[in-house]
């Protein structure tokens, strides 16, 4: 891959020539990655693909008038085109008066080592390696009978930025990932089900045998499922592999965009409590081999480790500058971008601390409840904060897992959801955005 300094030359000359053409200010990024990925089915290969691109964003202003494109191509016509096309199209569009870029008082110039970047590509045949134990080890398994299959991927990326404002970083990031999907049953009764791992280094990851072994066991775990019957002021369990998603639901809650739009259903909630007493969501851009850990900001700000809930009250929006502006407030440090658009608001290593029970204290009190372990379908009004998702998982009787659920829906509003939460003690960092089990009360499952 070439080296940061060859990319970030070539991003201040682009900005130079823009500003020479006629922009006011400008910034430039380029994403430039390499990636390899095995997959098989029974045994037999289904793909050995490697991809390399090279991706150029030009962003200029003219005024409050702002116009982006993007290019795969970064030979010197090329570049000379796009800073044409993209002059001509600023000229034009409406203006914008949040836009612009940071002043240089606003940027940072100190970058944290943040560890995320494995120099070592693994070779093809290890990536093959990889795999094949997955699936061997889960088709091992008595009562798997058929495979989804399993794949095994390394991949690394170049990122920099450069704006008229004086900034220039960049910073290398790698990853790896192995998994796979198999089934039990025969017929009409199979179920599937899946594991995987994920990691910064090679060496982080989870061994293929355990992965294989741990999705053949959900996989039989589901077998013969029921669907629940409907009912109201039920205890819903989550497991790690969907919890994050309450997160998520609040995250898109709070972003500047939302809050500036008047859309939110917590748009009234900034400095309240909105969660449980002890509950804390964290988003760290600086963790240690974190999967979305990354030094600045898309727009060349630095950023930091911050509570976004503490002791359940919500203490920040997430803002990128026009977000921000727009609400008379700074910029979070949260801005995030591609090369083809403007930056937006969004977290990086987004966890919610773990709890003081552990996930069998969890629900050892519950009567009737259900563990959820899959969602599919989505029903959020980002509005109200009603709440409807399909579910999969199992049903709890007497504190313990009774038996496998499926055509399930839960229920409920977010903003009570979020009051009535507990988390267990078992975090840990497998996503990018992480929760341990959770509790939540007072909910609607629908069934029969």
């Amino acid at each position: 891959m070439p080296s940061s300094s060859d990319s970030q030359n070539l991003l201040e000359d682009l900005i130079k020539k823009a500003k020479a053409a006629g922009a006011d200010s400008a910034d430039a990024l380029m994403f430039r990655s390499v990636s390899v990925s095995h997959a098989q089915r029974l045994g037999k290969m289904e793909k050995l693909e490697r991809e390399e691109s090279n991706d150029l964003g030009l962003r200029v202003f003219i005024g409050k008038r702002n116009a982006v494109v993007s290019s795969s191509d970064s030979s010197p016509a090329a570049i000379d085109e796009l800073v044409e096309r993209v002059i001509s199209m600023a000229r034009v569009v409406p203006e914008d008066p949040y836009a612009g870029i940071a002043d240089a008082e606003q940027i940072t110039k100190s970058f944290p080592e943040l560890d995320i970047y494995d120099s070592v590509e693994p070779s093809a045949d290890e990536l093959i390696n990889r795999a094949k134990e997955c699936e061997e080890a889960a088709l091992s398994v008595e009562g798997i009978t058929n495979s989804g299959g399993a794949e095994a991927s390394w991949g690394e990326a170049s990122i920099a930025l450069a704006a008229s404002n004086g900034f220039s970083g960049a910073y290398n990031s790698s990853g790896h990932s192995i998994s796979v999907s198999v089934l039990a049953g025969e017929k009409e009764t199979m179920e599937r089900d899946y594991d995987f791992s994920s990691a910064v280094y090679g060496g982080d990851l989870t061994n293929p045998t355990e992965i294989g072994k741990n999705a053949a066991d959900k996989a039989i775990k589901r077998l013969n499922p029921r669907k629940p019957d409907t009912l109201n002021d039920i205890s819903v369990v989550y497991d790690p592999r969907v919890s994050s998603s309450i997160m998520g639901h609040m995250i898109g809650a709070i972003t500047g965009p939302a809050i500036a739009r008047g859309t939110s259903f917590l748009k009234e909630s900034l400095n309240k409590k909105i969660f449980a007493d002890g509950i804390n969501i964290v988003d760290d851009p600086h963790l240690h081999r974190g999967l979305r850990s990354k030094p600045f900001d898309g727009e060349g700000l630095g950023n930091r480790k911050q509570n976004i809930i503490e002791d359940g009250v919500l203490l920040t929006w997430l803002l990128s500058l026009s977000s921000a502006r727009q609400l008379g407030l700074q910029s979070t440090g949260h801005a995030s971008r591609g090369t083809s658009g403007n930056p937006s608001p969004s977290p990086t290593n987004l966890y919610m601390e773990a709890g003081k029970l552990s996930p069998v204290e969890l629900i050892k009190d519950i009567k009737q409840g259900f563990f959820v372990t899959e969602m599919m379908g989505s029903s959020v009004n980002g509005l109200t904060g009603d709440y409807s998702r399909g579910a999969g998982g199992y049903w709890i009787e007497n504190g313990e897992i009774a038996y496998p659920v499926s055509e399930a829906t839960i229920a409920g509003n977010l903003k009570d959801m979020f009051l009535n939460l507990t988390p267990a003690s078992d975090l840990v960092f497998r996503y990018g955005s992480n929760a341990p089990t959770i509790r939540i009360d007072g909910m609607t499952v629908a069934g029969n």
